[in-house]
Order: C-alpha cells, then sequence, then structure tokens
C-alpha cells in the first residue's frame, strides 16, 4: 500500500516557526515517524513539501498517475483559499485525509474555513505531531475498507 504525505506552504519551517502553534518539531522528525509508524503497518509513505501552489497541484496529479492508495494533507494557510489545490485532490479516487497540527476551529476565523472539506474523507486537527500519526492510520483503514 502506497500512501502520499503532502506537507504544505511553509512546513520546511516547522521547529522554527511559531512553536506555540507548532512546537519545536521539525518537518524531518515528522517525516522520520510517519517512516517509522508505515513499517509498523506494513505500508508505503512518500512524503512532499513544497511552498508552490502549482507544484503541490503536480504532485497530486502524480499522485493520480501513481494509483496511491491514499493521501495525507497538511496544505497549511492555503487550506483556506486555494481552490486550484482543492481541484487537484477532486481528482483522486482514494481517500484523503486533510490534518493540521493546530486547532484550526479555536484560531483566526480565516482558519475556521477549509475549501477541501466537502471532498475530503475526513479530517483530523489540534493534536500536535500526533495529528499525522492519527491521519496515517486512519488513511489506511480508509483505504483497506474502499
Amino acid at each position: 500500500m502506497k500512501i502520499v504525505m503532502l506537507h504544505g506552504i511553509n512546513h520546511n519551517m516547522f521547529g522554527k516557526r511559531d512553536p506555540k502553534q507548532y512546537g519545536t518539531i521539525t518537518l524531518d522528525q515528522i517525516n522520520d515517524s510517519l517512516h517509522q509508524l508505515g513499517k509498523e503497518l506494513g505500508v508505503s509513505v512518500e512524503c512532499f513539501q513544497t511552498n508552490s501552489e502549482g507544484e503541490m497541484s503536480e504532485r497530486i496529479h502524480k499522485a493520480y498517475f501513481d494509483n496511491v492508495d491514499a493521501v495525507l494533507i497538511n496544505a497549511g494557510a492555503w487550506t483556506h483559499y486555494s481552490y486550484g489545490i482543492r481541484d487537484a485532490l477532486a481528482i483522486l479516487t482514494c481517500p484523503i485525509v486533510e490534518l493540521h497540527m493546530s486547532n484550526i476551529h479555536a484560531r483566526e476565523a480565516f482558519r475556521h474555513v477549509s475549501v477541501f472539506a466537502e471532498i475530503v474523507t475526513g479530517q483530523i486537527c489540534g493534536f500536535g505531531a500526533d495529528s499525522y500519526l492519527l491521519a496515517l492510520r486512519a488513511a489506511v483503514n480508509a483505504a483497506k475498507a474502499k
């Protein structure tokens, strides 16, 4: 089973950016924990991060052509306004799990809205770095049920 983890804008700055919201964990540490859990679950996890909307859309298209089993996405701020990424995600036929480290519903009002909500399988937020691991477990279960 192949799972793709898509990290959005500014996530390369985890560990430096707003530690109150995101802690001090780095993107490499998050990816390492995803790979470790993937091994335990018997799945392959490929991680991708970009600060470019176009590159993110291209990677989503590649996931479609690669016929991946599930996609995890933490698009960061793009979650709240990128209809381009939303439309790319809508092409996928596999389960999609949207995730966020912070509780987006307890933050600024603009973060309460996800333009992806109508097309994703589910959302996980507010559990810090554990949101990634919870999302991976949910995606694997959803892919198995499909």
